[in-house]
């Protein structure tokens, strides 16, 4: 296993035990289901909702059917991702890679325990006398999100010499 598959590999795996340890922790723990919103500072709220859809909750789906359409596009995406690991050309890539192959897993384990993705994590303002909500998120979000940037980065901005250093 080369240096950047091995690198790759336990990103996802950190990132997998992150989403789902504290996704198991928040409904079992804390049993987060029957407590509400739990304010933590004036703008990041802990809640309970259950994306049945994608990202953004779009594309929402409660038949099984669906369940089962969306669960195989985050198969067939973990698969190409796990292709491109694999052919990973510096660290940042490898770590961005598997940072969204974690998240993905963590997310794809939700879909098949409860039939939706269980998000908590809410960032609100209050701005111009108005209440502003972002979407409730999950560590695997975080950790998709992060991925996506290092990608970006590591294909934009990185100097050829730094992407191939080991």
């Amino acid at each position: 296993m080369s240096a950047f598959l091995r690198i790759g590999v336990w990103s996802a795996v950190l990132a997998l035990i992150a989403d789902q340890v504290s996704k198991l922790w928040l409904l079992y723990g804390s049993d987060i289901a029957s407590r509400g919103a739990v304010p933590l500072t004036p703008f990041f709220d802990v809640v309970l909702t259950w994306n049945r859809g994608i990202s953004y909750g779009w594309f929402q789906t409660e038949t099984a059917f669906g369940q089962t359409v969306l669960l195989a596009i985050k198969v067939a995406a973990v698969i190409g991702l796990g292709v491109w690991l694999i052919r990973a050309q510096s660290r940042l890539a490898a770590i961005a890679l598997g940072l969204i192959i974690g998240g993905a897993i963590g997310n794809a384990i939700d879909r098949l325990s409860y039939g939706a993705v269980m998000d908590f994590a809410l960032l609100h303002a209050h701005i111009a006398g108005k209440d502003r909500e972002w979407y409730v998120f999950n560590l695997a979000d975080v950790a998709i999100v992060a991925g996506v940037i290092g990608l970006l980065y590591d294909s934009l901005l990185a100097s050829p010499a730094a992407a191939k250093a080991p």
